[in-house]
């Protein structure tokens, strides 16, 4: 910490200050010879008062010959108060990392939930104003759960467990991960609801995404990956091991036989085995804000509590399997993607890889390949929440 002195000793004094005997700190000469550094000891003496003089006692170690020099206690109360800000800081990081041991799941919540509310990441500024998300749902899951095992039959053998998530990206830094600590993996996943007026905007469109939904898919996918980065240092600051599968080295998409377009690390399987929602016929996650949404996951050594899965069903939250009665994301569909069997894959990615697709995209300004038009996720009753059975559908 620097401090303006009154006087104007030689630049390179060395000395100590002290009072009644007491050394209370360690005065560093600066390159300025009106500045000076001070360090203080771990104790300070509380009992000074303003207009009691200090003495700086040049330091004999340093060859130092200078007489005493005096200046007035409202440059120490200065220091000294800089000195307890310090410690102030400290104890609060303490106290933080208490809390944080005692409730971790509320602490992770209130982490994810402000980085959604403040950060610039998720403000609209390419379009002028908003917000790409709205307050997000969060869930756990314990990395030994069973469910992690059964999506390689599910999804297929590629898709990877928990474990095998750090084993890799150990790996790949030259480390190993402690066997010790298999089963105090947890997994850690959000949803992340798209706007208000983003959704809005994309319900009357019927042949390609609005811009807004093209640009919430884009820079809001930024944002996403930005709150992975940032859950990640939280938890390795905290003293734990933490992965965003998304961000490794090892995370693949890619086309399987069996599976169609996939990938090793599904982050809607991984939001379902976290008690956050259930599939719908179009393939997508019908979450309590609906399905209109995007979904982050990382995966850590701290041990979580476990969401409970309420849904018997992984289709439980979607109409047509309630009671086949909506559909409605059938005819939304401008690719004919989506029938009462299901949602075809290739013809979906052959539909936003078509040169009229890429042409809207570069039309709004966006170079990356579009990933999705969103229209059977909007202009529907699970749009924006989990629908209700109604008799007139």
């Amino acid at each position: 910490m620097q401090l303006s002195y009154p006087l104007s000793p030689p630049s390179s004094f060395k000395g100590r200050c002290e009072k009644n005997g007491l050394v209370l700190f360690d005065v560093i000469p600066a390159k300025a010879g009106i500045q000076y550094f001070y360090k203080a000891p771990n104790t300070l003496d509380p009992g000074f008062h303003r207009g009691d003089e200090w003495s700086v006692i040049p330091s004999q170690r340093q060859g130092g010959t200078e007489s005493s020099v005096r200046f007035r206690s409202f440059y120490v109360i200065y220091i000294i108060c800089l000195v307890h800000l310090k410690r102030g800081e400290d104890n609060v990081i303490k106290e933080e990392k208490t809390l944080f041991l005692k409730e971790p799941e509320r602490r992770l919540e209130q982490q994810i939930k402000d980085f959604i509310n403040d950060n610039e990441k998720n403000r609209r500024t390419e379009l002028g104003e908003g917000v790409y998300f709205e307050d997000p749902l969060i869930g756990f899951a314990s990395g030994i759960d069973p469910l992690f095992q059964e999506y390689k039959n599910i999804i297929g053998s590629f898709h990877f467990t928990p474990q095998e998530i750090f084993k890799n990206a150990l790996k790949d830094k030259g480390g190993d991960f402690p066997e010790s600590k298999l089963e105090q993996i947890s997994v850690i996943s959000w949803i992340l609801p798209l706007s208000d007026d983003t959704r809005r905007n994309n319900r009357k469109e019927e042949q390609f995404p609005s811009k807004l939904w093209a640009y919430s898919k884009d820079f809001g996918e930024a944002c996403n990956s930005a709150l992975r980065r940032h859950i990640t240092s939280y938890l390795e600051n905290s003293g734990y091991i933490a992965v965003a599968p998304l961000l490794s080295p090892g995370f693949r998409l890619f086309r399987d036989d069996r599976a169609g377009w996939t990938s090793n690390w599904s982050e809607r399987h991984i939001a379902y085995a976290c008690g956050l929602g259930t599939f719908s016929l179009s393939d997508g996650f019908i979450s309590p804000k609906g399905i209109a949404l995007r979904v982050g996951s990382v995966v850590t050594t701290l041990k979580l509590t476990p969401s409970e899965r309420k849904y018997r069903t992984h289709r439980e939250n979607c109409l047509f399997f309630r009671n086949q009665k909506c559909g409605k994301c059938i005819r939304r569909c401008p690719a004919g993607a989506i029938t009462e069997e299901g949602h075809d894959k290739d013809r979906c990615w052959k539909y936003m890889n078509s040169e009229s697709f890429k042409a809207k995209y570069i039309e709004y300004g966006l170079q990356s390949t579009p990933s999705a038009c969103g229209l059977c996720q909007t202009g529907v009753p699970c749009e924006f929440e989990i629908p209700k059975v109604r008799s007139n559908l």
